[in-house]
């Protein structure tokens, strides 16, 4: 009789980590934060000055902040390439998820109304600041408008609901991942409406309903959509409010 051969079984592989990045990658991208939008900054006063440009305030803010955000994200992509050979993209959630984009736009619309209720509920005052000192001019509204429902709710949703919010769900769950994640999006408003803590409040709660429909859908896309229509409504107002001194 032959003696039996030893039957070697392959160690199953281990089970991939969703999302792949690690707090490290988000206390790097955070502490980039703010070098990259002052390197915007430093573009744009250099091209002034080399170039002789006279640029509206409102102008130059948006102008920052698109060469600050695709230095940030720029190296993001870098990172997930290089680092982990893992797409952009997909990674971040943005992938569509059958969810009908009006849907997502009404939730949008929804939550600006719902926000307002809450603002009248806590006698938030009317909004101050830099950001609401540069839309009294309303041809810099209506740039803003533009860049508020394109460019901020992509940027902001990548980074809060799509490149956070997920880490902060697998570790503390869904509830106090996206409650997290909706307080520091809230806090990163805070000066920006005059260090105004019910307007800090207020955004927080849009981020969580912004969290909630990333959560629910597992789309950053659907968030984003949801997001550009919750400021669209914001912007309309503004544009359409009687007697409100625009000019």
């Amino acid at each position: 009789m032959s003696e039996e051969q030893p039957i070697f079984l392959a160690a199953a592989p281990p089970p991939k980590r969703e999302p792949f990045w690690g707090y490290g990658d988000v206390i790097l991208i955070a502490g980039l934060a703010l070098p990259c939008m002052f390197l915007g900054v430093g573009v744009i006063w250099l091209l002034k000055t080399l170039l002789h440009l006279h640029m509206r305030a409102g102008v130059a803010a948006v102008s920052e902040m698109l060469i600050g955000y695709a230095l940030l994200f720029g190296i993001l992509m870098l990172i997930f390439r290089i680092q982990y050979d893992r797409p952009f993209w997909r990674s971040l959630g943005w992938t569509w998820s059958g969810v009908p984009i009006m849907e997502c736009v009404l939730f949008g619309f929804g939550t600006t109304i719902g926000v307002g209720i809450v603002a009248w509920l806590i006698h938030s005052p009317p909004s101050s600041g830099p950001l609401m000192d540069m839309m009294k001019d309303r041809s810099t509204l209506i740039l803003l408008a533009i860049f508020g429902t394109t460019v901020a709710p992509l940027a902001e949703e990548l980074a809060f609901r799509g490149f956070l919010q997920p880490l902060l769900v697998r570790n503390l769950g869904a509830i106090a991942g996206v409650a997290l994640a909706a307080a520091l999006f809230g806090g990163l408003h805070f000066s920006e409406y005059g260090d105004s803590w019910r307007s800090a409040l207020l955004v927080a709660l849009a981020g969580a309903a912004f969290g909630t429909v990333r959560q629910w859908t597992g789309s950053t896309a659907a968030a984003a959509v949801m997001h550009a229509s919750f400021n669209g409504l914001q912007f309309v107002a503004l544009l359409t409010a009687s007697k409100t001194g625009l000019h």
